[in-house]
């Protein structure tokens, strides 16, 4: 039997990451098919090309290897997703585009989604289920947590440490840290488009602006 590997939902992340895995299989010279997994459906379609069912349908299907990329740009449904990955003994998948670029000693945990002209660069040390869409960067001696998420144009310069479930808006610019000194955004932070970061962000915050300013909540 062969390998059966699938994009965990079929939406617009999903549906957007799908020629990139495609491309990734070809690449490596692998026929195995890609499905989309879609718990609102009750029995198979069919969503641009391929084959799209539910969870329980993928879990009983016929594979000596099954391995999936969660496409859910939700953080915390994608660690909820990714724990049950990992209690059926399903593999976690990580899906990098032909024309995106990984230099030295980039450690890139589990499942991490790298879209087309994404940038990592050397000595950055990345969490399982990292999103990366077009256009980002990550710089030099950066450390990600798990399950964040970096929008179209992320600019993440050297010496930032993100933590867990940080989401960093379409556009926005992260000022540079120093070794001593990383600059720090915090678990579950929110980076609004098009911010420019100068400072640390606390944890659960939501910052907005050039300079980034934390939104006070009503």
């Amino acid at each position: 039997m062969t390998k059966l590997y699938a994009i965990y939902g079929a939406s617009g992340c999903g549906r957007s990451l799908m020629p990139v895995a495609r491309q990734q299989l070809a690449r490596e010279h692998d026929t195995s098919e890609i499905v989309f997994i879609d718990d609102a459906l009750t029995q198979q379609s069919f969503v641009n090309g391929h084959r799209a069912i539910n969870y329980s349908i993928f879990k009983a299907e016929p594979a000596a290897e099954k391995a999936v990329l969660i496409a859910i740009a939700n953080s915390h449904i994608r660690e909820k997703l990714a724990h049950q990955l990992e209690l059926d003994g399903i593999s976690l998948w990580s899906v990098q585009a032909d024309n995106s670029v990984i230099m030295d000693e980039a450690q890139i945990a589990a499942g991490a989604a790298l879209s087309p002209f994404v940038t990592v660069t050397s000595n950055i040390k990345i969490g399982k289920c990292f999103h990366a869409n077009l256009y980002s960067y990550v710089e030099h001696d950066c450390v990600i947590g798990d399950f964040v998420t970096f929008a179209p144009g992320v600019k993440c310069n050297g010496n930032i440490h993100i933590e867990d479930h940080a989401y960093i808006g379409a556009g926005a610019m992260i000022k540079q840290g120093t070794p001593d000194q990383p600059l720090v955004i915090g678990r579950g932070a929110i980076v609004g488009m098009g911010a420019v970061v100068t400072k640390n962000v606390p944890a659960g915050v939501t910052v907005v602006g050039n300079p980034a300013h934390i939104v006070e909540q009503k």
